[in-house]
């Protein structure tokens, strides 16, 4: 393993992925391939690494040759004068001991014995010189005679003293080493020495034979290691990419520092189970030890789980584990999968960090669609109360555990709010329903300390993180307060319901479930869901202020009570539209001769335009059926009317104000029993039978009101007795989710199911198939027919001639008797006397009298002229012209009515 400059070796560098550096001169121009002239080249030059190792490795082999061949010459050198020092010592000791060799010594010519000995071993052992020399050190012998008797050369002090002596010498022979060996005699006295010596370049002959092998077999040695550190060289140059040191350097840095800073930890453990690497994510999530690396991972502390998962190296993908306080998101790889070396691979992600920072994300997601919630839910309907209960409802349980409302009487009653007045509770919403908070409907009066009040005061929010700390709450209602700490209230955010510049009221918050008290995000989320709400709560006062003035106007232009009159027995109902104030009326009128007639109109639109206008055609019609018209000359006055309102009331842009009206008129006489109807583009009456059949009339359509030009038409329909006529506006069988035809058969469908009823029966059936507050008003008339029979009429043909009036007065006294109505003939006769006498004098026969017992006693007298009479206030001196002012001073009524055939004068008395 090559160690980079200032790394250290238990952190080897790591390649994950195998990155590409930068090309650089250094890396192979064709591939990693090292059989290419790329790899000699990197080998050669030396700037990748491969090239170093290369380069370094052929130098140190070669270093190792040498110093082995120098080793080895040193080696045989030195074994060459171990091997001279032994075989000298060998051949003088056995020289010095043997036989003969000290009697020679004591010979007179020991050249003469010992010269040939000498000579004979020196041959036979190999030796260079054996030189016998007595203690002086003259020599005896010696393989070249002429050294004879000369001294030797050579240190024998020590042999003297009885010590072989071994020497290395330059001779004359050259280096050599030689033996010194004393020869004693019995006695052990030294009588004389003996040197053998051999030269070290006839020991080293045979070593400087074998180095031509030695350096052979050091030249292969270098070939076959240059060869394996080319191959090394190539695999490392394919590993490394061509890369240089200083770029191995940096890109070892860079992974350093990315794998310490990733926010991900990263754990590599070796197929033994040890933790090769940890970086410093992983230390701090898994808490490791500092000395966790090259310790197996079960004895890392970590839980069984965890340690298991780790040792296992098998796959995992995001496997979430719980170590110490932390929820890891685990994944593993083995990498060994590619021909990798055995282990692991093993990334940890805080999901507990993340899940905290997706909770932060789904709290501002949560908190934007309850904004968007209160844009699109509160308001959606323009009542006070309804829209600070739909705050309420959605405050809880997103936001807060209950929700109250506060609102000042004022604003519930359409008009602005006055301060320092009490409040009323408005809504109130909660998790549950047994909070002992104020109720609904309550009226509250904060005292000056409380939130609430400091916020109406103030126009700003307040939070109280903690209710029980709050002395300025408590001091509201302590017995209440306690009630509220106990039942677990206790946190609480009142904001003020502004409205530009006003201030509507308070909407409190209060936290009980949830532990944590409301911080300052919540106040701002609060005060945003208040401000939307403030605005559809003004709305609501705005519209309830002027809805409430337009039903005021509404109720004071419809009738409150039903005229007396004995014709028909009439029931109706009256039901106002979900939103606004509709143009929608009808009215009950009696008329002369005991008819009453029966008017329903519907003003198209809605507002008080819609009323006014609808109250103005009310009075005309009120006005018209005095004059006792016809119903299609009512309509036709009307139609008029309308088109002048239209006209007088076009703003300058052109845009008509009134947009139609339609009307349904009937006048139904309890004689005849006869109906007669005209309709101006308004539904047709439904007429249901004593027998129970239910059919519409055929009555002719005429064009709605104000569009003028066309005529209208009436129709005459002849009513059993108990019949009923159901008068009534579109808003009774038609709206948004069903046509008029599908309104019509329900309607038919009502009257069948309740034949005979009584005209309040019938009402209440019709109106159980319409919803609780129809989209449109709706007026309804039920009018059960009555007969008038003939033993209540009486009536005479009277001929033109004033004696007969006084046969007239006769029989109208006798009626009057058989009637029991005596106390009413004296005035009855006297009308009658000036009725006839005027029609007789001024009009045309026939003329006829009819009396009627009704409610009152209706005198008629009829004439074929259309003359009408007018009343007079005959001066003192007059002789005539008071006959129609005792007739307006006798009878309750009077009046004329037109026919056409003539006129009729009228008179009521009410009876005793």
């Amino acid at each position: 393993m090559v160690r980079l400059p200032g790394r250290p070796a238990t952190r080897p560098p790591r390649s994950f992925g195998h990155p590409r550096a930068p090309h650089s001169p250094s890396q192979p121009e064709q591939g990693t391939n090292g059989s290419r002239p790329g790899v000699l080249r990197s080998a050669v030059t030396g700037r990748s690494v491969a090239g170093q190792v290369f380069v370094l490795q052929v130098v140190i082999v070669l270093l190792l040759v040498v110093s082995a061949v120098v080793a080895q010459v040193l080696q045989v050198r030195h074994d060459s004068d171990v091997e001279a020092a032994n075989r000298s010592l060998a051949v003088a000791e056995t020289f010095a001991h043997a036989p003969g060799t000290v009697a020679a010594l004591r010979s007179p010519d020991p050249t003469a014995v010992l010269q040939p000995r000498a000579e004979a071993a020196r041959k036979a052992t190999g030796v260079d010189f054996i030189v016998v020399m007595d203690t002086d050190g003259i020599r005896y012998t010696h393989p070249n005679t002429d050294r004879i008797g000369k001294k030797f050369v050579g240190d024998i002090t020590p042999a003297l003293e009885g010590r072989t002596v071994t020497e290395h010498i330059t001779g004359t022979i050259g280096p050599l080493v030689q033996v010194v060996v004393p020869v004693k005699d019995s006695d052990g006295k030294v009588v004389g020495l003996v040197s053998a010596g051999i030269t070290t370049a006839h020991v080293g002959g045979t070593a400087e034979q074998q180095l031509p092998l030695l350096l052979a077999a050091a030249a292969v040695a270098l070939v076959l290691a240059t060869g394996g550190t080319a191959l090394v060289s190539r695999r490392l140059l394919r590993q490394t990419h061509g890369l240089g040191p200083y770029e191995m350097t940096r890109m070892y840095e860079h992974h350093d520092a990315v794998l310490h800073a990733v926010r991900e930890g990263v754990l590599i453990v070796g197929g033994d189970g040890r933790l090769l690497l940890a970086n410093d994510e992983a230390h701090r999530l898994l808490n490791l030890p500092a000395d966790a690396e090259r310790r197996h991972v079960l004895e890392l502390g970590l839980d069984e789980e965890t340690a298991g998962l780790l040792s296992s190296g098998r796959v995992a993908t995001d496997e979430v584990h719980l170590v110490k306080d932390r929820l890891l998101a685990i994944n593993q790889r083995p990498t060994d999968l590619r021909g990798g070396p055995p282990g692991s691979v093993t990334t940890l992600r805080d999901s507990t960090e993340l899940r905290a920072l997706s909770g932060r994300a789904e709290v501002a997601r949560e908190r934007l669609n309850m904004l968007y919630d209160a844009g699109v839910g509160i308001g959606t309907s323009l009542d006070v109360t309804r829209t600070a209960e739909e705050l309420a409802e959605l405050a809880v349980p997103r936001f807060s555990d209950f929700a109250t409302v506060d609102l000042f009487d004022a604003v519930l009653g359409g008009e602005e709010p006055r301060p320092g007045t009490a409040l009323r509770r408005a809504a109130c919403a909660g998790v549950r329903e047994d909070a002992p908070l104020y109720p609904v409907g309550e009226r509250i009066r904060w005292v000056a300390t409380s939130p609430q009040a400091r916020s109406l005061t103030t126009g700003q929010s307040i939070v109280v993180p903690r209710l029980r700390a709050e002395p300025g709450w408590r001091a509201q209602n302590p017995e209440r307060t306690d009630r509220v700490l106990e039942y677990g209230i206790h946190s609480l955010i009142t904001v003020p319901l502004r409205a530009g510049s006003l201030v509507l009221g308070v909407a409190n918050f209060w936290r009980s479930e949830k532990p944590q008290p409301f911080d300052a995000e919540e106040v701002a989320l609060a005060e945003e869901l208040v401000a939307r709400a403030a605005v559809s709560i003004d709305n609501a006062r705005r519209y309830t202020r002027e809805h409430s003035m337009a039903v005021t106007l509404q109720r004071s232009l419809l009738p409150r009570t039903l005229p007396e009159q004995g014709a028909l027995e009439i029931a109706y109902r009256y039901l106002p539209a979900q939103s606004g104030v509709g143009g929608d009326w009808f009215d009950v009128l009696p008329l002369s001769g005991a008819r009453v007639a029966l008017v329903v109109g519907d003003v198209v639109g809605h507002g008080l335009h819609a009323a006014a206008t609808m109250g103005r055609l009310r009075t005309a019609v009120h006005n018209f059926s005095s004059l006792d018209l016809p119903p299609d000359e009512l309509l036709g006055l009307l139609d008029e009317l309308v088109g002048r309102i239209d006209q007088d009331e076009t703003p300058a842009n052109g845009a008509a104000v009134v947009t139609g009206a339609t009307c349904l008129y009937a006048i139904y006489d309890p004689v005849s029993r006869r109906c007669t109807l005209a309709r101006a583009g308004h539904p047709p009456p439904a007429l249901a039978q004593p027998d129970g059949t239910v059919h519409f009339p055929d009555v002719p359509a005429g064009p709605p009101l104000g569009l003028g030009g066309l005529p209208f038409e009436t129709a005459e329909l002849e009513l059993a007795e108990g019949s009923r006529l159901v008068l009534y506006t579109d808003g009774l069988v038609e709206d948004r989710e069903r046509d008029i035809d599908e309104g019509l058969d329900l309607l038919c469908d009502a009257l069948r199911r309740t034949p005979g009823a009584s005209p309040e029966d019938t009402c209440r059936t019709v109106l159980d198939r319409l919803p609780a507050r129809p989209s449109d008003d709706v007026a309804l008339i039920v009018a059960r027919t009555r007969q008038l029979g003939p033993d209540r009429v009486a009536q005479w043909e009277v001929p033109s001639d004033p004696a007969a009036v006084s046969e007239v007065r006769a029989s109208v006294t006798r009626q009057l008797s058989d009637w029991d109505l005596d106390e009413l003939a004296f005035t009855t006769e006297l009308i009658l006397s000036e009725l006839v006498t005027n029609a007789i004098r001024y009009g045309r026969g026939p003329i006829g009298v009819r009396l009627l017992r009704d409610r009152t006693l209706i005198c008629e007298v009829s004439d074929r002229s259309t003359t009408s009479p007018h009343l007079r206030y005959a001066a003192s001196t007059d002789e005539g012209g008071r006959g129609l002012f005792l007739v307006a001073q006798l009878a309750e009524r009077w009046g004329t009515r037109y026919t056409p055939h003539g006129k009729v004068i009228w008179a009521e008395q009410p009876l005793p």
